[in-house]
């Protein structure tokens, strides 16, 4: 059934379950699964269509839900479901979003319940205006910011904390739209790259510390037509709309498209930039520019500088697809052992899917990967992943690399073993649930069933990121940047999902 809002009046708000007979999250209890993805394009005649392709360039970032927001200089419209961006817009659905503005979102929950209600672009009507806001982050005092604005007669929507900065800025005491946003993005903490749209204007913008991403690019205006600018979380969605990437977003940045033009604005300033690691080691596509630096190239440096510090003596190099494919060829070139294809991975894998009534050991994991058994039987075997979460889905994956026949397995992680949860906008475990926090590594081994098991320092995975002190690397030092404000609750909000 269909939930209509605002039917039958212009600017419509729409919210659409998904298609799928089951609407249900992937379980996946070893994996860190993405946060969100957010764009936004400002003067296009196909506005909702050049969004709707760069949320599917972005759909690695979050499989939950989906939304796009338009704006026609008169109205605002605002159509999301739950489900994958192919499921919820048909061509039908877009054609319910006119206007040359608009914003889109991708998201995987990490605070908020995984519900409808919380599927984004948000959309207030507020004292300065009807906004819709995409948020990509997770705030840290959110509580506390919360409880204020509930005592000054706000009233939420959702339980997502992305409504927070909507609501900021509807009870700012600032005259004009721009200076309250740059007030309501100056009292939250954490991580947020957030963009917005009024029936006009588009606005962008980047948390201090810069922990997400997001990029600014262009699309060339032709006979004289005026250039299109674009906002992506990835510069990968710049790509099928042949925009060309401009520059990030700086860290404390507040930018506004506008008819009068481009500006920008710091609204923060003098914070240490502590950008997220992990972006690099594994949520970013290989072919973007995250932070300044192409995420292939330092994926293929941590894998080389993984050969260097733990290389073994081996037949074949197997990455773990998807993710483990760029480190595995850079292991491979500087080890000198082959590199090939030993696990195949299905990707028409859904969210639910029948197990057959008879009990299959691993199943979940054989659903989703296939040994090579040529490949394998009989080789010493290095086998290449991102990263271990508890454990569980690297055992099973070396137990059925086992079963091919291979005579060693030898499991590399191309970052340093993460023993803290993050609390930035990454779906991670509970402390007590990282196996690395709670096991040496050769424990760890021993739990895996490998014949040997090492991960990238800590030193060598910031040299292959470029060798800057511009990042957080909290979930592998437990070294925090932010105060914690509102721990009590943010771990009940993350201990639900």
């Amino acid at each position: 059934m269909t939930e209509r809002l605002y039917q039958g009046v212009p600017g419509i708000e729409e919210t659409i379950p998904s298609s799928r007979t089951a609407i249900a999250r992937e379980h996946d209890p070893d994996a860190l699964h993405e946060e969100c993805g957010v764009a936004a394009i400002y003067t296009h005649p196909e506005a909702a269509r050049q969004v709707y392709l760069m949320l599917y360039a972005l759909q690695h970032r979050g499989q939950e839900s989906a939304g796009i927001a338009t704006a026609d200089g008169h109205h605002l419209s605002n159509i999301k479901g739950m489900g994958l961006v192919a499921d919820i817009f048909t061509e039908e659905v877009l054609q319910k979003l006119p206007g040359n503005l608009a914003i889109g979102h991708t998201r995987y929950s990490t605070t908020g319940d995984s519900a409808l209600l919380n599927a984004q672009p948000i959309r207030v009507e507020s004292t300065k205006g009807l906004i819709a806001i995409a948020h990509n982050g997770n705030l840290v005092n959110l509580g506390t910011i919360r409880a204020k604005l509930e005592r000054a007669g706000a009233f939420f929507q959702t339980t997502s904390d992305s409504e927070i900065i909507v609501q900021l800025i509807a009870h700012s005491n600032a005259t004009t739209l721009v200076d309250a946003i740059a007030d309501s993005l100056s009292q939250v903490d954490g991580a947020f790259s957030v963009v917005m749209m009024t029936r006009d204007r588009i606005f962008a913008a980047r948390d201090p510390r810069g922990f997400r991403p997001l990029s600014m690019g262009r699309i060339v205006g032709e006979d004289g037509a005026p250039d299109v600018f674009v906002f992506a979380s990835e510069t990968c969605a710049f790509d099928l709309l042949r925009a060309e990437y401009v520059r990030d977003v700086e860290p404390g940045e507040l930018v506004m498209v506008s008819p009068d033009g481009i500006t920008s604005r710091k609204y923060s300033t003098g914070v240490p930039q502590t950008s997220c690691i992990f972006e690099h080691v594994y949520f970013a596509r290989p072919d973007s520019r995250i932070f300044g630096r192409w995420v292939q190239e330092s994926r293929e440096k941590m894998g080389r500088q993984l050969a260097r510090e733990s290389g073994v003596p081996a037949d074949l190099v197997v990455p773990v697809p998807d993710s483990g494919v760029t480190a595995a060829l850079g292991y491979a070139a500087e080890s000198g052992i082959p590199f090939n294809f030993g696990l195949i991975r299905n990707h028409y894998v859904g969210r639910t899917f029948i197990e057959p009534e008879q009990r299959v050991r691993d199943f979940g994991v054989k659903l989703k990967l296939n040994p090579v058994r040529n490949l394998l039987a009989g080789k010493r075997i290095v086998l290449v992943d991102d990263s271990i979460i508890r454990g569980t889905t690297s055992r099973k994956i070396i137990r059925m690399v086992r079963s091919a026949g291979a005579k060693e397995v030898h499991l590399r992680i191309s970052c340093p073993p993460t023993t803290s949860p993050c609390f930035y906008g990454v779906d991670t475990p509970r402390k007590k649930d990282l196996i690395a926090a709670n096991n040496t590594i050769d424990e760890i081994c021993s739990f895996i069933e490998a014949d040997s098991l090492a991960y990238l320092s800590l030193d060598g995975m910031l040299e292959a990121c470029g060798g800057q002190p511009m990042f957080c690397t909290a979930c592998y030092t437990g070294n925090y940047p932010t105060d914690w404000v509102d721990v009590d609750e943010i771990l009940p909000a993350m201990a639900e999902i």
